[in-house]
């Protein structure tokens, strides 16, 4: 007898495909199939009736599948986030079924005792399957994930801890380890192959039960998933910029809703979203004394003297101190002295950045890299000049000024594997390094527990972006790196901004929720969470191709009266990699208006971003 299936190819943009096999094949078998003269990965999505043409064998059935819970996880991106069904299928992580799955019950003495406050956002928790923990920096909300998780393993089921993958630190996983030992696994995408595959392993024969991982690791072989975990909720790296252009977040919360599992949200600086949209519960209660001083210094850009002497007193005392920049590298722009352009990268329409360490340019978009010019290559007479500080420069400057001292940098063009992040950690939190200088990799939930002084610069860029989340995502970074000065005692934050009157009116208060209520107002009938919001870029080597794709999208989108075109043109990166970029913003108060028409963009050039930010 011969069978026919509708596979879906991992990895690819065409529509399922048909092939026959004299075996009777299960849904969600990952199956071996040839596709123009290339052996490809599929995935059985269902079988079809003979169709009325010829159809290959299926060359290879593997020992690898997805589950139904995954299959339905994958369709709903699909269909939600506007992707072809094979790009949404490869991002699981399939069973192997010649692994044999066993989850024991695991009693756990933990030790750990809760607080008042803890015990009311514990037991409101376990009262609500979707809750919001709007915890306080130094709070205790690691202790309540614990008992969450504690509870997972004596019914018998794993439990995921998803967080920023730049927040996996060897500190989180020493506490997990200490209370359940060796079921714990970290996963982010600086973990070897090798190592993956031997957590992998582990995770399919239920020697490991509890995942720490970045926004990738919801998407692995889970059998008996019993609770989520999303830590640093309102962190936009939980959102992918590749197609499928998923939220690992909103994800989570599809889990828990349509498997009846529990999810929770914590965060000392919750989105609005989730603030506006999902029961939540305060824990305000500190572990240790703090008291905080800000300084606000008006002047632009720059390490000057207070800054200066305020490090000299802190070193003079044995603290520790960090420094953050929203910009790695040594410079944002190198610009010309005469006729005032930026260097350019050739293949996008951003400045390229210095780093001295490879003593060249480089582009942060599409990763091009050239030799630092000589002259201008606009006007080939000026000198380039630096303009605006980043990591690297402000690590000389500080390295001349305090010569003896350990200055490190904490970004993402040092930090490139595990090893590096818990070298630099590790040595700084046992006081071998005296300044920490980074980005927004310092403000990730690390315990720094004598840092007494915190210096921020550039917020300013971050408060003037354009988006309509530069307020929320402005005072949530400085409130999150504020955090890490004083964690015990006194510290002081230094907030180099030009703009004191918005951070101080929230800083000083230390009231994040008052914002909250406050952006809400301001965001009602225009943004989410009132509105959905939605992208379409149009990108293309040939500058009129892209062009004349947005100009024709956006006559049929005018035409639909159940959303909004709020704007459109050249994407603020106008080229990328060689392609040029425009963009159509789109608004509705209906979900299910937007998805139509978004489904109806009629481009071959055209990229879809769902809930958009």
């Amino acid at each position: 007898m011969i069978y026919f299936y509708e596979i879906a190819v991992l990895g690819s943009n065409l529509q399922p495909l048909t092939y026959q096999s004299t075996q009777n094949i299960p849904i969600g078998d990952i199956v071996n199939i040839k596709l123009r003269n290339k052996i490809k990965q599929g995935v059985v999505i269902s079988t079809v009736q003979k169709p009325d043409f010829e159809c290959l064998e299926i060359t290879e059935i593997t020992n690898l599948f997805l589950s139904k819970q995954m299959l339905q996880l994958g369709y709903f991106i699909s269909s939600y986030y506007v992707s072809h069904l094979g790009i949404s299928l490869s991002l699981f992580t399939p069973f192997d079924k010649n692994i044999e799955y066993h989850q024991p019950i695991q009693m756990i003495d933990d030790k750990i005792e809760l607080s008042n406050s803890q015990e009311n956002a514990y037991s409101f928790i376990k009262e609500n399957k979707l809750a919001l923990l709007f915890a306080n920096t130094g709070s205790g909300k690691t202790e309540i994930y614990i008992k969450l998780i504690k509870d997972a393993l004596e019914k018998g089921e794993q439990a995921l801890l998803m967080m920023p993958e730049i927040s996996l630190t060897p500190q989180m996983q020493k506490r997990l380890k200490a209370v359940f030992g060796d079921s714990v696994a970290l996963w982010h995408s600086k973990i070897s192959k090798i190592k993956k595959d031997k957590i992998l392993q582990g995770l399919l024969s239920g020697e490991i039960k509890i995942i720490a991982g970045a926004r990738s690791s919801l998407f692995l072989p889970f059998s008996n998933l019993g609770v989520i975990i999303v830590d640093e909720e309102h962190d936009d790296s939980y959102k992918s910029d590749q197609s499928p252009k998923y939220n690992a977040k909103d994800l989570a919360i599809f889990v828990g809703r349509t498997f009846d599992k529990t999810v929770v949200l914590g965060s000392a600086t919750p989105s609005i979203g989730s603030y506006y949209k999902i029961p939540y519960i305060r824990l305000q209660e500190t572990y240790f004394d703090t008291q905080k001083e800000f300084i606000f210094d008006e002047s632009k850009l720059s390490i000057n003297e207070l800054i200066l002497n305020k490090i000299s007193n802190a070193l003079t005392h044995n603290h520790q101190i960090i420094v953050f920049l929203p910009t790695r590298a040594n410079f944002k722009y190198q610009i010309c002295d005469t006729c005032a352009k930026a260097v350019e990268c050739p293949y996008c329409s951003v400045s390229m950045s210095l780093h001295k360490n490879l003593k060249a340019l480089k582009c942060h978009y599409c990763g091009y890299t050239q030799e630092i010019p000589e002259h201008c290559p606009s006007c080939k007479i000026g000198l380039i000049k630096n303009y605006r500080l980043g990591t690297a420069e402000v690590v000389q400057i500080l390295e001349e000024k305090f010569s003896d001292k350990v200055i490190k940098r904490f970004d993402r063009d040092e930090i490139t594997t595990e090893t590096k992040l818990k070298t630099v950690l590790n040595e700084f939190n046992d006081g071998k390094i005296d300044i920490l200088v980074g980005t927004q990799m310092l403000s990730k939930g690390h315990d720094y527990h004598n840092v007494k002084l915190a210096i921020v610069l550039g917020i300013d860029s971050v408060l003037s972006m354009n988006s309509y989340r530069a307020r929320e995502n402005a005072l949530s970074l400085l409130l999150q790196i504020a955090g890490r000065s004083g964690r015990k005692g006194f510290g002081e934050v230094i907030i180099q901004t030009q703009n004191k009157e918005f951070f101080s009116n929230y800083m000083l208060q230390d009231d994040y929720e008052t914002f909250l209520k406050d952006e809400l107002e301001f965001r009602k009938e225009l943004y989410p969470p009132f509105m959905k919001l939605a992208k379409v870029t149009f990108a293309h080597t040939n500058h009129n191709i892209a062009y004349k794709q947005m100009e024709y999208n956006i006559e049929t989108l005018m035409k639909n009266q159940d959303i909004q075109v709020i704007g459109f043109g050249e994407e603020g990166v106008f080229k990328v990699a060689n392609k040029y970029r425009y963009k159509i913003m789109l608004r509705s108060k209906s979900p299910k208006a937007l998805l139509n028409a978004l489904y109806h963009i009629n481009s071959n050039c055209a990229s879809i971003d769902m809930d958009t930010i």
